[in-house]
């Protein structure tokens, strides 16, 4: 499970919520939370913006450091 898609579920209120949000089915945010889908790009800035800041974009792809850099002393999920 990521649980970072899981804290930004819990903050939205669900998984059709943030789907909603993110202009994507309740379907592909399972996919995200269970790991079977990575969020696109696209998509970071809508779960941003849902959780009014507390997940960061960072946090969501961590693997993408140079779309989305931590910031310094931060570490990435």
């Amino acid at each position: 499970m990521n649980p970072t898609i899981k804290t930004a579920i819990d903050i939205v209120g669900s998984q059709k919520k943030l789907g909603e949000a993110c202009d994507v089915s309740q379907q592909a945010v399972y996919k995200w939370l269970h790991n079977k889908a990575k969020v696109s790009p696209e998509h970071v800035n809508s779960i941003v913006n849902a959780t009014q800041g507390e997940i960061q974009a960072h946090q969501i792809r961590p693997d993408l450091p140079t779309l989305f850099p931590s910031p310094k002393g931060i570490p990435a999920a």
